[in-house]
């Protein structure tokens, strides 16, 4: 199952360290993974409201807000996809 991960920021420098702990982490686990950080202003407004997000920087994985605000570490990334995944894996065998 490939990934779609978003990052929503306007391009400081908290997105762009989100941004890279993002990579890191997907390539730790060696994920498919699609890695967009959306920097335009009004897009990245749009996806705010979307994914009725408050705060930037913003980590979203296929939809699912999983950060907002923050900064997580790449070990932290890693155990937020690594749950995302399990969670997947048990809906879809429920």
């Amino acid at each position: 199952m490939a990934l779609k991960i978003e990052v929503l920021g306007p391009g400081c420098a908290k997105c762009f360290a989100l941004e890279n702990n993002v990579k890191q982490a997907v390539q730790q686990l060696g994920l498919d993974a699609e890695v967009e950080h959306v920097t335009d202003m009004r897009e990245t407004l749009k996806r705010l409201r979307q994914y009725r997000a408050m705060v930037t920087p913003v980590l979203v994985v296929n939809g699912k807000v999983l950060s907002q605000g923050k900064v997580p570490s790449v070990p932290e990334v890693v155990q937020m996809l690594t749950t995302y995944l399990a969670t997947q894996v048990e809906g879809a065998s429920s």
